[in-house]
């Protein structure tokens, strides 16, 4: 289908499953611990690959025992991650994460010591060969110098832009991609309690993109044009949310690559996501 560059973070992920979330100086039992590769750009060129594209990552990888891990998680699902930028010090970004068994929620303690993916790096990369690129919302000044680059260079090409999280200046990366991804924590953060709200208000500010929203277990909502659009999520009983926005995310993308409507996406989207939530790990079944 689509050749597609993500660009973003790759992190260590040590799950300990719980029977149920800990009080503040309880000692609980780990039922069950396992070691994944994650981090939201890295799982979103995952599940891209999945789902019949070609998919690239770039970000930053410390040369060190742990890195071996994602290097051979992206082999396996097909990932290309030549546009790495490697550093010989430091640690792997580390997410140690808390998966509870009552409802699948995870609460996560992040770790990192590293630098994060350089402009200087990103513009090396032949960005010509790619039909979408996939933006992780972070390290925001040098994300603006990529996403100006690419505005200016490579206007042709699609730019999808992960918000997740408040961080600083991040606003300023909006009106240069062309499909938002908005999480609701987001949105929430910015004063809005509701997704309808959120992405009316949006629609309205950048009237030339399409704005997505997840509202979790709810549901997700659209704007384009100035309509609004929403998708109840389908009913599941969740055992494992890791990384459902990055699914979610991916979704989207492949629906808008084949062009389907922002109703057809949203139904995929949701039911993908729910998919993943209903088992473990990101192998799409």
């Amino acid at each position: 289908m689509a050749k597609l560059l993500c660009i973003g973070i790759a992190t260590l992920d040590i799950i300990n499953e719980v029977a149920h979330y800990p009080c503040e100086d309880d000692e609980v039992r780990i039922i069950r611990q396992t070691k994944r590769r994650g981090g939201n750009a890295s799982n979103t060129a995952v599940v891209l690959s999945q789902l019949g594209h070609q998919s690239y990552w770039a970000g930053t990888l410390v040369d060190e025992v742990d890195a071996q891990l994602v290097r051979e998680d992206f082999n396996n699902y097909h990932i290309n991650y030549h546009y790495c930028q490697y550093v010989t010090e430091g640690k792997l970004p580390t997410s140690y994460i808390t998966l509870n068994r009552e409802n699948g929620s995870r609460t996560i303690c992040h770790f990192r010591d590293s630098p994060e993916f350089s402009f200087n790096a990103f513009k090396r990369i032949p960005l010509e060969q790619f039909t979408w690129l996939h933006f992780e919302g972070r390290n925001c000044e040098q994300t603006l110098l990529m996403l100006a680059h690419v505005k200016e260079y490579y206007p042709e090409i699609c730019v999808s832009l992960e918000i997740e999280k408040p961080r600083k200046a991040i606003a300023a990366l909006i009106p240069l991609a062309d499909i938002i991804l908005f999480s609701k924590v987001y949105a929430q953060s910015c004063g809005f309690d509701s997704a309808k709200s959120f992405c009316l208000f949006m629609g309205q500010q950048y009237a030339q993109q399409k704005i997505f929203c997840a509202w979790g277990s709810a549901g997700a909502a659209a704007a384009e044009r100035g309509q609004y659009y929403w998708q109840d999520a389908p009913s599941i009983n969740a055992i494992d949310t890791i990384a459902a926005g990055d699914v979610f995310n991916a979704a989207v993308i492949d629906q808008q690559i084949r062009q389907q409507t922002v109703v057809q996406t949203l139904v995929a989207a949701g039911q993908c996501a729910a998919r993943q939530c209903e088992q473990q790990g990101l192998t799409l079944s």
